[in-house]
């Protein structure tokens, strides 16, 4: 969290949400003028006024404790580490497991796989340390000259979802060590330049959703991605959690993937 007032991460946080200080007022049951004084730190929030305007925004857990915290209130959500949700943990594994032969993996906010299935350790095992980092972060492997960048054969199209992706993670989480990622990843190879990173990927009219066209062991692999998150977490580790299912967009894919993960 940034040394910021809570009036301040709030208008941000409204402002990314392209929301009038009028509308978000009459939304949470407050007049303008009240929430007004708010946003410039001339009247202090009550925790519940803060979780309404959350509420409103869709604000992450991990952001409405920053605001509590800003605001001089204790953290509402607890943040445990995924080794000791052993249950949940143990379930996610399952997924990914039962998603072989094919990658996928389960990533934290910064994208940092925290856990994955054999299919997706085989992939990035060629990788070295220093491309792919430790733990494995996938916009670092990805993009990185000595990582996936060089065997993607649609690297502009797939790049421009990753940077849109990275863009919208720092701008959203103020986060230092995203940033920094972000800095150093403008000056590799091959990325183009950081005023174009907001942009979608271009459009192809014959495919209905972007693939991720990559050369693997001298065999074309075409793969299409998954994105779920959990539906009602109350944890901020869970909340910062996504997971990346990886499926072939072709047979021959499919029949590489198969063959590949059946011989480990």
């Amino acid at each position: 969290m940034t040394d910021s007032t809570v009036g301040e991460l709030i208008r941000r946080q409204r402002g990314m949400a392209r929301r009038s200080q009028l509308d978000l007022a009459h939304e949470i049951g407050v007049s303008p003028r009240h929430l007004s004084f708010v946003e410039l730190g001339k009247s202090k929030p009550s925790a519940g006024l803060l979780m309404r305007i959350a509420d409103h925004l869709d604000l992450p857990l991990r952001e409405r404790n920053d605001w509590l915290l800003a605001a001089g209130y204790a953290p509402r959500y607890p943040e445990t580490p995924l080794n000791s949700l052993s249950r949940i943990r143990a379930s996610l594994q399952a997924l990914l497991d039962a998603h072989d032969p094919f990658p996928g993996v389960a990533i934290d906010r910064r994208w940092n796989v925290r856990l994955s299935n054999r299919a997706a350790r085989r992939l990035v095992a060629g990788i070295p340390a220093a491309a792919r980092g430790e733990p494995v972060n996938l916009f670092r492997a990805a993009l990185h000259p000595a990582g996936f960048a060089g065997r993607t054969r649609n690297f502009p199209q797939w790049s421009a979802y990753l940077l849109r992706r990275l863009d919208r993670a720092v701008a959203r989480t103020q986060d230092p060590w995203l940033a920094a990622l972000s800095d150093e990843i403008a000056g590799w190879p091959g990325i183009p330049d950081r005023p174009t990173w907001g942009h979608p990927p271009p459009a192809d009219a014959d495919d209905p959703v972007l693939s991720w066209q990559l050369e693997l062991g001298g065999a074309e692999l075409s793969m299409f991605s998954l994105l779920s998150t959990f539906g009602t977490p109350i944890d901020v580790t869970l909340a910062d959690l996504s997971i990346e299912l990886f499926f072939p967009a072709d047979d021959h894919t499919e029949t590489i993937l198969r063959h590949e993960n059946a011989g480990a």
